[in-house]
């Protein structure tokens, strides 16, 4: 299914009618990390089962709706849950809400996400500043760009050399100094899921220069930046990943992780908002 330039204005337009400022700034939350959108200050909430044509997301850890309101003085629109190729969706419809971000008039994009750590020295519960992403599922022909080129949106050929905003990243590192907080930095491999890695998918990765890796992500930054959108993204650490055969991986672990993460990703993204 192609998305057109007229289906996403028809969303915008739906969205538009339902909320009364105009968003600046659009964040993605990942798997257990939906209740970082309570700090969003004059709330408006609005499910996305009330927005025609918008996927639905239908895993445990994801709410579903928009919550448009304040945060840190910013107009913000945030995603409480986002939608998954493996659910069944097209990399297109996946990356719908990001374009509708766009016709709304989003500039920048925060992008947060639940990862498995492949480099050593994370632990669950560290936060990861992406400062670059290895677009697996991409590569193996799921881009989101497949298709006619949408040309009001941005190129045929988009540059991905600095996909994620150099001055933001810059941003963050300095709130966390501030703050006194570990904040790692790496490369995150987007993946399709919904199997969890194998070990020997892990220590591929491992050379390949991945520092974590999840389900989600790469493909809405790829579309963020076709359309000229900065973008900043975390990942939290929800788990070791399991280079050796010899450990579990389970949903529930991830859960269970953004309640040590979402306070962190709070702070950073409220000291990062202070300093747009």
């Amino acid at each position: 299914m192609n998305i057109t330039l007229q289906m996403i204005d028809r969303v915008a337009d739906s969205v538009r009618r339902k909320i009364q400022i105009q968003p600046r700034i659009g964040l993605i939350l990942g798997t257990g990390l939906g209740n970082l959108a309570d700090a969003v200050e004059n709330p408006t909430f609005i499910p996305y089962t009330d927005i025609p044509e918008w996927p639905i997301s239908t895993v445990l850890g994801h709410v579903g709706r928009l919550v448009v309101g304040q945060l840190e003085g910013q107009p913000v629109l945030v995603m409480q849950g986002r939608i998954h190729f493996y659910e069944g969706y097209s990399m297109q419809v996946v990356t719908l809400p990001v374009r509708v971000m766009q016709r709304l008039g989003i500039e920048i994009l925060i992008v947060t996400n639940a990862a498995g750590a492949i480099n050593p020295n994370f632990v669950p519960g560290d936060v990861m500043l992406i400062t670059d992403n290895l677009n697996i599922a991409m590569m193996s022909g799921l881009n989101p760009l497949i298709g006619p080129n949408l040309d009001p949106l941005g190129p045929r050929f988009p540059d991905m050399s600095q996909s994620y905003d150099r001055l933001l990243i810059t941003q963050a590192r300095l709130v966390a100094k501030q703050a006194n907080l570990t904040l790692r930095e790496g490369v995150y491999a987007g993946l399709s899921g919904p199997s969890f890695e194998s070990p020997a998918d892990l220590r591929f990765l491992k050379v390949a220069g991945a520092d974590a890796v999840g389900m989600s992500t790469v493909s809405e930054v790829i579309v963020a930046r076709h359309g000229g959108t900065r973008v900043l993204g975390f990942s939290g650490i929800s788990n070791k990943a399991n280079l050796d055969g010899n450990t579990i991986t389970s949903h529930e672990e991830v859960l269970q992780s953004g309640r040590i993460l979402v306070p962190k990703l709070e702070l950073l993204v409220r000291g990062v908002l202070k300093l747009i």
